[in-house]
């Protein structure tokens, strides 16, 4: 969810520079949309990002939809993000994002946030793909575009699902998007290191689960967990 003000996030993650396009406020992001990211180039940058990451080497852009997560378990490894880990490690701020619960047939939405309501940030990784189709003066004919990163669920966030995104605290910030090493080795660090994740979850409405709804009530508890029992598997 990418509901924050460019001028939070620059306050928030120390941003020198913001560059591209500004995203509108979004409770619903789906695959493909647009996203900012932080990254530490010449400056610490505020970017954006199609979210789905799609390797420099790839032929199109069209598997970036199914590479919106890297599971933690083996992002130093596969090909399509070891590069990344090594060199173009992100974040990706966010209010809070969702979770479905399945109970038998039906699938129960969840918020999931920090309780004291600070943005939290994603670990992520950044590719800039070229698209051939394009000519060198085409200013769209770079995409950059992100993934984020994802490990097991423990303890209540397990009961919800079984994975969530691996959250980078603030501690930690500046050594994620430190890749001065290019090593996927300190990547590997950083993630085995980084601390358990305490968020609140609560019951939202149904209506979460259509991408074509969106809005700050989306992120509304419901007043009876029945309510969000409409959306069904």
């Amino acid at each position: 969810m990418n509901a924050a003000a460019t001028g939070d996030l620059t306050a928030e993650f120390d941003v020198e520079e913001v560059l591209d396009e500004d995203v509108a406020p979004s409770w619903n992001i789906a695959p493909t949309d647009a996203v900012r990211i932080v990254v530490q180039r010449s400056a610490r940058q505020l970017r954006t990002a199609r979210w789905g990451l799609v390797p420099s080497w790839a032929k199109d852009a069209r598997g970036g939809a199914r590479m919106i997560n890297a599971r933690i378990e083996t992002v130093t490894d596969k090909p399509a993000f070891k590069t990344a880990a090594a060199r173009r490690r992100c974040l990706v701020p966010a209010l809070g994002y969702y979770e479905w619960q399945r109970d038998g047939a039906a699938k129960i939405p969840y918020f999931l946030h920090d309780p004291s309501g600070r943005p939290l940030a994603f670990a992520g990784l950044y590719e800039f793909w070229r698209d051939p189709a394009r000519p060198e003066d085409d200013p769209t004919a770079w995409l950059l575009s992100c993934t984020i990163i994802t490990a097991q669920a423990d303890d209540l966030l397990g009961q919800i699902h079984d994975r969530t995104p691996v959250l980078v605290p603030p501690q930690l910030r500046a050594a994620w998007l430190d890749c001065s090493a290019d090593d996927a080795a300190v990547a590997r660090r950083l993630l085995d290191g980084m601390p358990e994740a305490h968020l609140e979850p609560y019951v939202v409405g149904a209506a979460v689960g259509n991408v074509r709804n969106d809005g700050p009530h989306l992120i509304d508890p419901v007043a009876d967990d029945r309510d969000a029992r409409n959306m069904r598997g």
